[in-house]
């Protein structure tokens, strides 16, 4: 397949993200890492249509294991909500990029006039407690598609340890069921918050989730489109604050404990 790859390295260290760079020294245990970024954009194609894909990634250069996982996590996340069989490429953005073109090829088809783009995005939110806190986005369009879709993951890497958690290691034994009572009530909140009624409710009920983050003062746990509310609602967050998890959350995973 023609197309035509242009691609910007740049691996800057990164001990922060943002102003935080400035208020936390970096500690023996924190991970370098370094950003990512990478431009690829379709040759033969018609003018302004050409589908493009844009990685703003992190790297883990002594950590090739926590790399590998944060870029196939981006990458099969990037194929979208998707009911194809095509079996997607995660070894590489370039591949990836090939494959989504390949798709954005036969999308023009159906609609001529349309751009497919993909953005995959890394980004840290949160440092704590040897806690590395990254926010996995994804937004892919494909020409012809009322909207884009946007998918949303958090990936929680537990420095002292070197490897990713999952929620089943931040919950006590047995706990899961009061876990899931306390985002209910968080649920709550926030559909007092929005001013959201009882008719909302029963048309979006809360889902299960095991998307999560354990923030400095609370955890959040982050929904995608449609799961709990309507497209132009984005992706709700609820936030549970700590003291809800003592006696469900390890300790580890309670800020400063």
């Amino acid at each position: 397949m023609a197309y035509r790859n242009v691609v910007l390295i740049a691996l800057a260290l990164a001990t922060l993200a943002g102003c935080r760079a400035e208020e936390v020294p970096l500690q023996a245990s924190q991970l370098d890492y370094e950003a990512v970024e990478a431009s690829f954009m379709e040759t033969d194609c018609p003018t302004e249509h050409c589908a493009k894909v844009e990685v703003s990634a992190l790297h883990f250069p002594a950590s090739p294991e926590l790399s590998e996982a944060l870029r196939t996590r981006l990458l099969v996340m990037g194929q979208g909500m998707t009911d194809s069989e095509t079996e997607w490429p995660t070894d590489s953005w370039e591949d990836y990029s090939q494959a989504f073109f390949e798709q954005a090829r036969e999308a023009r088809r159906f609609s001529p006039h349309g751009a497919s783009q993909a953005l995959l995005e890394a980004k840290v939110i949160s440092r704590h407690d040897d806690l590395l806190i990254i926010e996995l986005n994804t937004h892919v369009y494909q020409a012809g598609q009322a909207h884009g879709m946007p998918l949303t993951e958090f990936m929680v890497i537990d420095e002292s340890l070197g490897q990713v958690v999952t929620l089943d290691d931040m919950l006590l034994d047995d706990q899961y069921e009061a876990f899931q009572a306390a985002v209910a009530r968080a649920h709550v909140r926030w559909l007092r918050e929005q001013e959201l009624g009882d008719d909302f409710a029963a048309d979006w009920p809360l889902s299960e989730n095991r998307n999560v983050a354990p923030l400095e003062t609370a955890w959040a746990v982050k929904y995608n489109v449609y799961e709990i509310a309507p497209y132009a609602a984005g992706q709700p967050e609820l936030r549970i604050p700590h003291e809800e998890l003592e006696g469900v959350a390890v300790p580890r995973y309670l800020g400063g404990q």
